[in-house]
């Protein structure tokens, strides 16, 4: 068997009803097993997927492992030399995966490669390749400055004609994939992540341990992207996930610094933020910055109580 594809399903069966149909049609020159880990998913028809799909493995975790858990679980009932792992909401509209497994067999030193992933309109998102957070990075984290400077993020290769593959940083766990072996030289996803960075982190160890991340700019996945979660979770997951790639990566006292710069980052952002709210609200002119608003607020708030629970900053969504 060359390839294992790992997908955990949390309430996606509708994407995976379209995820498995586009796998099969766009993979012809790859032996593969499709194993669907489902997470405890409180409510959806997974049984309806076996029946529709009856040669994919169908695992059922009791409970909710997280991202990085019932992945490393799906690995554990496979049986190929590599191994892909693949959100649910994906669509492939390419061979992408016939790409990334001849890529990545004659890359040299390959760790993780991953591929180009699109937006249902087609656009790039430029979240198929990342950076390690770091301090300088994180202050400067705005969408506006890595399209106009895509080479300093080291995204150029979602943009270019001519560059088919680069060496990245990190990849987005969206769809990435692994030789067997150094997956488990890494030591798997660290479950210390119940959801988000956990890709980071495999990126990094990888990396650690000598290998290389590559993106394949010409192999192209459809990501419909933040389907089976509340955005305000979202925001506060992926906060609480960052300080935690910090602390375990970088030390003690690089994290206390890469904690405290987000915190000035993300309070100065809210105190903009507030003002441009109340200047909309004196000339009553529309307000489309409530979403920005209410994701700055939470991420400030998760900050400053990093120990409070996820669930919690819903609330300031409703408040708001």
């Amino acid at each position: 068997m060359d390839l294992s594809i790992i997908i955990v399903n949390w309430n996606s069966d509708e994407y995976l009803a379209k995820c498995i149909p586009s796998i099969c049609a766009w993979t012809k020159d790859v032996s593969f097993e499709i194993i669907v880990v489902d997470n405890a998913s409180p409510s959806g028809d997974i049984d309806r997927i076996k029946q529709l799909f009856p040669d994919v493995k169908l695992i059922r975790s009791k409970k909710n492992l997280g991202f990085a858990g019932a992945n490393n679980m799906g690995v554990s009932h496979s049986s190929g030399d590599y191994v892909l792992f693949l959100n649910p909401d994906t669509e492939l509209n390419s061979p992408a995966i016939d790409i990334i497994m001849r890529e990545t067999k004659r890359l040299p030193h390959a760790g993780i490669v991953g591929c180009k992933l699109l937006n249902p309109d087609l656009s790039v998102q430029t979240s198929s390749v990342m950076s390690f957070p770091r301090i300088w990075n994180s202050l400067l984290k705005i969408e506006y400055l890595r399209l106009r400077w895509p080479k300093l993020w080291g995204i150029d290769v979602l943009f270019s004609a001519t560059q088919k593959i680069a060496e990245v940083e990190a990849i987005s766990g969206a769809c990435m994939a692994i030789r067997r072996d150094i997956f488990e030289q890494v030591g798997r996803f660290s479950e210390e992540y119940f959801m988000y960075s956990e890709d980071l982190d495999l990126c990094y160890q990888v990396v650690r341990a000598g290998f290389k991340n590559y993106c394949i700019g010409s192999a192209t996945v459809v990501h419909y992207g933040g389907t089976s979660s509340p955005r305000p979770w979202q925001t506060a997951a992926k906060t609480k996930a960052l300080l935690l790639f910090s602390r375990k990566n970088y030390g003690l006292s690089y994290s206390r610094l890469f904690r405290l710069a987000m915190v000035l980052n993300a309070g100065l952002r809210v105190v903009l933020l507030a003002a441009m709210r109340l200047f909309a609200r004196l000339f009553r002119v529309r307000n489309a910055l409530e979403p920005t608003w209410t994701r700055w607020s939470i991420t400030l708030r998760t900050l400053l109580k990093p120990g409070e629970s996820v669930a919690e900053p819903l609330a300031i969504r409703s408040a708001s």
